[in-house]
């Protein structure tokens, strides 16, 4: 039987195959799937996009042939026990012969968790589960929000100095942060399948909110801007900013209030650029409004990349679900200077928001700090 240390091993290289397919699987997860023979990787296979063939059925596929006895098959969550589009994986295991599955994380879905893994024991496959459980967990954060909660991961970003400074007094913020955390902000839009700004930061920075990572063609998903009065757009459509003027335009889905102007929101529709008209919340984002909406469109996760202002009120209206804070080494000791986050006003510690289940990572000489928003009880 192969030891708990090759275990190891070979989920990370499962997981390899997992990541291959960022951002390109929702609303599944990411998955991927090796078979392991006398200890050597004979297979290997992952979910490529949603719709397609799962990370076991690949791997079965690409073996070609039976698998010898003794054949184990690593993969990064649970075998699924029904039978979707694809067919139950559970069964596919079975009828080729394995003898041995070991599972890094456990189906979050509560109505199928555990199952697969049931499944395969009651056919008498041998199953080690919780391998490598953090990483694969963490592999699938916007999948396992999605298929418990029904609603979208609304996940914020921030770059900030040590003392949570975003910019100077004089609004100058480029560069905060160093070219590894900032080509690691591209990498995380990747994944998620939209990303969000305020007005301000698109009158301030014209951004593209595109993807660019090294070595991939440049491309975008879908892109909110929050303006409540469509003051983005208040200019002649010679001067509009690049998201409603560019190649992907389309993608562009400006969220505003029923009290803007209704010519501005027109002028936008018939230029190709989307237009969501919510309820005014005081003048913000209803978030439990936009959130549904969301989910309605089927668009499972959210990165939230600013400003100051979007970001609080988020956190103010306990909207915020996940938190990516990118610190530089240094700070502005300045009263004046731009703050990440504002609103609160906790009176003890353990009234402040924190960070759970929280990853580390360095960017050279920056570093990241995630993890899930917990708010403290009323």
């Amino acid at each position: 039987m192969t030891t708990s240390g090759s275990d190891e091993l070979f989920m990370q290289r499962a997981l390899v195959l997992a990541r291959r397919a960022w951002g390109r699987t929702h609303p599944n997860p990411m998955v991927g799937a090796i078979i392991v023979e006398d200890g050597a990787v004979v297979a290997e296979g992952f979910h490529a996009q949603d719709g397609g063939p799962h990370a076991e059925r690949v791997a079965l596929a690409a073996l070609g042939r039976a698998p010898k006895p003794g054949a184990v098959l690593y993969v990064t969550l649970e075998p699924c026990s029904t039978h979707g589009r694809t067919g139950a994986c559970c069964d596919a295991i079975v009828e080729a012969g394995i003898g041995r599955v070991v599972v890094g994380a456990s189906d979050p879905n509560p109505a199928h968790a555990g199952r697969g893994l049931v499944r395969l024991r009651e056919q008498g496959v041998t199953v080690t589960s919780g391998v490598a459980e953090a990483e694969c967990r963490d592999l699938n954060l916007i999948f396992n929000h999605w298929i418990v909660k029904k609603r979208p991961l609304l996940a914020g970003k921030m770059a900030a100095t040590l003392d949570g400074k975003i910019a100077c007094r004089t609004g100058e913020s480029k560069w905060i942060t160093g070219p590894e955390a900032r080509a690691d902000t591209h990498r995380w839009r990747k994944l998620f399948p939209s990303i969000a700004v305020g007005a301000g930061s698109v009158l301030a920075d014209n951004p593209r909110l595109t993807r660019r990572v090294p070595g991939e063609e440049e491309d975008c998903g879908k892109r909110f801007i929050f303006d409540t009065t469509l003051r983005t757009a208040a200019m002649d459509a010679a001067e509009w900013p690049a998201v409603y003027t560019d190649e992907w335009k389309g993608n562009t889905i400006v969220v505003t209030t029923s009290t803007a102007d209704a010519k501005l929101r027109l002028r936008l529709e018939a230029a190709g650029v989307q237009v969501w008209v919510h309820e005014s919340a005081r003048g913000r984002v209803a978030w439990g409004e936009f959130s549904e909406r969301c989910a309605q469109a089927g668009i499972t996760g959210v990165w939230l990349e600013g400003g100051a202002q979007v970001l609080s009120n988020a956190l103010a209206a306990h909207a915020l679900d996940y938190l990516f804070c990118y610190q530089a080494p240094v700070f502005f000791a300045d009263n004046e200077a731009a703050s990440a986050l504002t609103g609160l006003a906790p009176g003890r510690p353990e009234e402040g928001v924190r960070l759970a289940d929280m990853c580390r990572a360095g960017l050279g000489e920056d570093a990241l700090v995630r993890g899930r928003v917990i708010y403290p009880q009323a």
